[in-house]
């Protein structure tokens, strides 16, 4: 099996899309702004790792409270359709269209929840998309929604896309590619045969050079991790302005 495996967020675009999709959302209906209430507070239990990052997702997703499944749908592929195209790294997508004409299986494999990262993977035509998991456990969702399994995350996402691979997986998996930005996919990246580093920070460009790793640096339009910060406190409060190019 050949195949070629992307990450998502700050791999095949320079955003956070758990902020962005919260930006989305709060600009078509303001009222959910009020979800800081119940966010903010939790953020000091998870510095002292009172709350893990899994359950620190389940929190965020409370600007979603009673949100129809419907509109939610709607608005998942609304996002997918019209917001992430036009904000996608331009050498990364084109490599997305090179292993497409190669023939090779397109996985997106992201920790982002499933809720919008389907819709994602549809639209840019991924064969098989993995995601952190949202529970509908009832329709509205309830102010902290559930999560199935563990977070979509390092060891997690291969294990999470093992029933597409072959039963006499050798490794690292030949003529296949794996592209990411986070350290995090260290194990994903070491998965394939070509591993692809998209905008590493210092500790994951070490690597990549010490592996001899190819590096891809798109042009990014934060200056800075702060600038980068900035924007996702923006995004997830509904205040930022997607680029002109992206109107």
């Amino acid at each position: 099996m050949s195949c070629a495996l992307f990450d998502l967020d700050q791999t095949l675009l320079p955003y956070d899309t758990q902020a962005l999709f919260c930006n989305y959302v709060l600009r078509r209906e303001g009222w959910r702004r009020a979800y800081p209430a119940v966010f903010l507070p939790a953020l000091p239990l998870r510095a002292l790792r009172i709350l893990s990052t899994r359950n620190l997702k389940r929190v965020f997703l409370s600007y979603l409270w009673k949100m129809p499944r419907s509109r939610l749908t709607e608005l998942a592929h609304a996002f997918a359709e019209q917001e992430v195209p036009p904000l996608l790294y331009p050498q990364v997508a084109a490599e997305i269209e090179r292993h497409r004409k190669a023939g090779r299986t397109l996985i997106l494999n992201t920790a982002s929840p499933d809720i919008y990262a389907n819709a994602i993977g549809r639209v840019l035509g991924f064969d098989h998309t993995i995601a952190t998991k949202v529970r509908f456990s009832r329709d509205p969702l309830p102010l902290i929604p559930d999560i199935d399994g563990p977070n979509n995350k390092n060891d997690a996402k291969l294990k999470a896309m093992r029933h597409l691979m072959p039963v006499d997986l050798s490794l690292p998996l030949p003529g296949s590619w794996a592209y990411s930005d986070s350290k995090a996919d260290l194990p994903m990246l070491r998965f394939v045969e070509h591993p692809v580093v998209v905008n590493p920070d210092p500790f994951l460009e070490s690597v990549a050079l010490e592996e001899h790793w190819e590096i891809m640096r798109p042009h990014r339009p934060q200056k800075n991790r702060l600038a980068f910060a900035l924007d996702c406190a923006r995004q997830s409060l509904g205040l930022w302005t997607p680029p002109i190019t992206a109107a």
